[in-house]
């Protein structure tokens, strides 16, 4: 939140940005019309955000680094794999994986609006809809990655992957390493959302 000393510039500050004063006002209207009913919105809401969120990545990616034949199935075909799994739906029709590697670092965006595989991460972070993300992603990779905190050797590539409606996109990081021996749980605990974003890792070996 910014800080300012003017009383009047720091009231507004801390308003709804507009994006969010327009969803409000449709969804109000709608409610008032009968068209949509609260209830049902707040647990699709919540099941996205609490239920779902990143948990079911993170078990797609905690198997894909111990068992090596789920590896193969998954990159050979990574909608019908996760779709095995249970993780299918509205916003996770077509999926790819992709390998993040010492070689190949990937990253994915959606420049066209916000197209991200929702059964698989939940709902997107706000900043990968904004515009800076959208437009910067592609032109400035490393630089937004390095906002992230995530440093590259020069050594390794860095792909830029574009997601439609058509083709969503999913990173498998990098294991971790000191993890060897770990159940599929454990493991899982230590996937954080933007790693399969890839603008982030997962969480070190404790």
């Amino acid at each position: 939140m910014p800080h300012d000393s003017d009383d009047h510039t720091h009231a507004h500050s801390v308003l709804p940005s507009d994006a969010t004063l327009r969803v409000k006002a449709i969804e109000t209207l709608l409610i008032s019309k009968g068209l949509i009913d609260p209830a049902a919105l707040d647990a699709i809401v919540d099941t996205y955000q609490n239920k779902i969120g990143p948990k079911n990545g993170a078990m797609v990616v905690a198997r894909a680094w111990s068992d090596s034949a789920f590896y193969d199935t998954l990159f050979y075909d990574t909608t019908e794999t996760v779709a095995d799994m249970g993780f299918y739906g509205r916003q996770g029709e077509h999926i790819m994986a992709l390998q993040n590697t010492d070689e190949i670092h990937n990253i994915v965006v959606c420049t066209l609006c916000s197209c991200y595989p929702w059964p698989l991460l939940g709902i997107p972070p706000s900043w990968y809809k904004s515009d800076a993300y959208r437009a910067r992603a592609v032109r400035e990779p490393r630089k937004v990655l390095a906002e992230f905190g995530v440093t590259l050797p020069s050594e390794t590539s860095v792909r830029v992957w574009d997601s439609t409606a058509e083709l969503r996109y999913f990173v498998i990081p990098q294991r971790p390493k000191g993890t060897e021996g770990w159940s599929e749980k454990r493991l899982a605990a230590l996937v954080t959302r933007d790693s399969m974003i890839g603008t982030g890792f997962p969480k070190d070996a404790q």
